[in-house]
């Protein structure tokens, strides 16, 4: 038999054939770059910074962002993208509105306008490698959006001329109006000389006198594509200004949505006609354009849109999108009324051989990651963003996806504004770690704000979840599988009085009572007539009991008050959050409540003492010979210090008559739940509220997103093992 070589391609062929399948490729956040690190070193630590629009920089080394309350672009060196390093901060002589790299240089669109009617703006060049602004073009009006061609040719820039919400609430036409300027690029300079003030007047059924150009994008094929978001409008521009194309971005009909804002998530209203009114719109290849609908006015429909050229429509995403976000604690109620998740920014790019779009949920703070099918699009993930993500560039050849997110929070205690970066990686995604289950009727178990865990005391992994009074019209009582990866909302108990949602409850801690109910302590406010006690309810949730806090409790009572609740035998213990009026400073009670005999008692527990703000409790919970306690400063990021689990032995627990003398307890320490919070990489957050051991022994806990108000809308519910 005659020895036969083998090719390449049958080499490559059989060794194909015998090898493991690939591991699964995933997003997950790899580091988090806090903005005001690139503030001057004399400045204010507060002063309000914010990234909005990103680009890299052609070797994909250096992020470059604008900083519009700054007036200021940003560059962020991440030669290690796991550390990501300040550069620094270049001021523009006005308000930054976006910018695009090309290799070392970066286009930054400056508005300075001095008024509505009197707009005004410039191209500002950035040499990234020498941090100089290198020469300006006068731009005409007040610029948005500004995209670079692929082959470098030209920039396309939308000069919006925005309109002043304030007059006439905010209808227009409001002239000036708006155009795209396509300024020649030559060997990487804009032709100033040469800018085409491209007309897009006369085509928008909405106020056509009066466009207002939002985003730009161009595809390979030297095409600009426009949203005029007010306008309703989307316009296919060749590079000389030509109209190739143009549309209505149209209207959606709506079933199952919440528009009210009411302190609960009822996804069972319908929305007809509402316009998509698109804000960032992008290139899918030559022929396909995908349209974020935020809506601005009048429209929002929460989704994104994916159209042919000639504006026929491929695929229209609906509620998906709002659904995926409200199944994992990310739906923004406050926003119910207006635009809900309001889709705004996106990114479109391809790693190895499989398209991206990437879907910005401003109020949602989420980035969607879609994988391109050629026909509708398949979600595989959703990433937490930081507050507010407001642009995004992706950059396939380091497998980096990094994303701006505009909100700064610092003058109020709150979160700074921040850049995070995702790498594609092997392995399970590591967000989310909860995800809630379709209801009968194929609505999402919508969830957010949980402040308080309890474990099923019969079956391990079956834990209990309450919501706090962000939700105070819908207290509710949530059902987790924490066997699953993410473990999984699978069912609710609504929190009911007389067959009635019982409202205007700020549940904070839930304790099983071993007959089938439960034992839940709600947080009081004095100022608002909202007493603080305790209520029995039974497996569907009715209240059977309610028992308010005896006058020893009530004449030194403040805001601060139930935030765990626990049984051992018959009695009750209740953590109080922080020091109330008879407390000396640093010493917090956990209050008794026994039952059988409806005796009162207390011990007093020692906090630390914080470095910032104030310190309190967040839980408490027995198991074995010991009552586990959560405590927490109320700090975030960097400042967060405290957020601890400590243990008191069952034998101190011992409480003395309400107002005498109460003993002091001594606490150890068992966990620090600093660097749990630290492996999701991003900002430390706050909350640290639920503790629980289930009956297996195992220690699971949760965190509050504070109802994605003020907050990235982060829940981490996570094992800390065997106790």
């Amino acid at each position: 038999m005659t020895p036969r070589t083998l090719t390449g391609a049958l080499v490559a062929a059989l060794l194909a054939s015998t090898a493991m399948p690939a591991a699964a490729q995933t997003f997950d956040r790899i580091a988090s770059f806090p903005v005001p690190g690139n503030l001057p070193a004399d400045a204010d630590p507060l002063t309000e910074t914010s990234a909005e629009i990103i680009t890299a920089t052609g070797d994909g080394m250096t992020l470059v962002y604008s900083d519009s309350p700054l007036e200021a672009v940003g560059l962020i060196d991440i030669t290690d993208p796991a550390s990501p390093k300040p550069l620094g901060s270049i001021p523009t002589e006005g308000e930054p509105t976006s910018v695009a790299a090309l290799g070392q240089t970066a286009f930054v669109a400056v508005n300075t306008s001095e008024s509505y009617v009197e707009p005004s703006g410039h191209l500002a060049v950035l040499d990234v490698a020498t941090q100089e602004l290198t020469r300006s073009c006068d731009l005409g009006g007040q610029p948005d959006a500004t995209a670079v061609a692929p082959d470098g040719s030209f920039l396309a820039i939308a000069i919006e001329n925005e309109r002043d919400e304030d007059l006439n609430d905010g209808e227009i036409p409001q002239l000036p109006a708006g155009y795209v300027a396509i300024v020649p690029l030559e060997n990487g300079a804009p032709n100033c000389e040469g800018m085409i003030m491209a007309d897009v007047t006369g085509l928008a059924e909405v106020a056509p006198s009066d466009p207002e150009p939002e985003f730009v994008d161009v595809n390979e094929a030297g095409e600009i594509v426009v949203s005029l978001q007010e306008n309703n409008h989307v316009v296919v521009l060749a590079s000389d200004g030509s109209v190739v194309s143009h549309f209505s971005a149209g209207a959606v009909d709506l079933a199952g949505v919440d528009t009210e804002e009411e302190g609960a998530l009822t996804f069972t209203d319908t929305l007809d006609g509402v316009p998509r009114e698109p804000d960032a719109v992008k290139w899918l290849g030559t022929d396909r354009i995908v349209t974020a609908n935020e809506g601005d006015y009048e429209g929002g429909s929460r989704g994104f849109t994916i159209f042919a050229k000639d504006g026929a429509v491929l695929h229209e995403s609906g509620l998906d999108f709002e659904y995926a976000l409200a199944r994992i604690g990310h739906y923004p109620e406050d926003r119910s009324g207006n635009k809900g998740v309001e889709p705004e920014g996106m990114e479109i790019a391809t790693f190895g051989d499989e398209t991206y779009v990437f879907l910005l949920s401003e109020r949602g703070s989420i980035v969607g990651v879609y994988r391109d099918t050629g026909g509708a699009p398949e979600l595989v993930q959703l990433l937490p963003s930081g507050i507010a993500p407001e642009g995004a560039v992706a950059i396939p050849e380091r497998d980096l996806l990094v994303v701006a997110n505009e909100a700064d929070l610092g003058e109020d205690g709150g979160p700074r504004s921040h850049v995070m970066l995702f790498g594609l990686q092997e392995g399970e995604a590591s967000y989310p770690t909860l995800r809630s289950e379709l209801d009968a009727e194929g609505r999402p178990i919508g969830f957010s704000a949980l402040s308080g865990l309890a474990a099923d005391p019969e079956v391990a992994g079956r834990l209990y979840a309450v919501n706090d009074s962000f939700f105070g019209m819908q207290p509710s009582i949530f059902v987790i599988d924490a066997t699953r990866t993410p473990a999984a909302i699978t069912d609710v108990i609504r929190v009911t009085r007389e067959g009635q949602a019982a409202q205007k409850l700020d549940l904070e801690g839930i304790v099983a009572d071993a007959e089938g109910g439960f034992w839940l302590a709600s947080e009081g406010r004095s100022d608002r007539l909202i007493p603080h006690a305790l209520y029995h309810v039974d497996g569907e949730g009715a209240i059977q009991d309610e028992i308010a806090f005896p006058a020893e409790l009530a004449q030194v009572e403040r805001r601060f008050g139930s935030e765990g609740i626990t049984k051992v035998g018959s009695t009750l213990w209740i953590a109080i959050q922080r020091e109330w009026a008879d407390d000396p400073k640093g010493a917090v009670k956990l209050v008794s409540y026994d039952t059988e005999s409806e005796e009162w008692g207390a011990v007093r527990y020692p906090l630390e003492t914080p470095a910032q703000g104030w310190m309190g409790l967040s839980e408490i919970t027995v198991h074995g010979d010991f009552v586990y306690i959560v405590e927490r400063d109320n700090q975030i990021g960097a400042n967060a210090v405290v957020k601890r689990l400590y243990r008191v032995p069952l034998s101190q627990m011992t409480p003395a008559p309400l107002g005498g003398e109460l003993p002091m307890v001594e606490k150890e320490l068992v966990r620090d739940f600093v660097p749990d919070l630290q492996q999701w990489n991003g900002f430390t957050v706050d909350k640290v509220e639920g503790f629980a051991i289930d009956a297996a022994g195992t220690g699971y806990v949760v965190t509050d997103n504070d109802g994605v108000d003020d907050s990235s809308g982060e829940t981490f519910f996570w094992s800390i093992g065997a106790m």
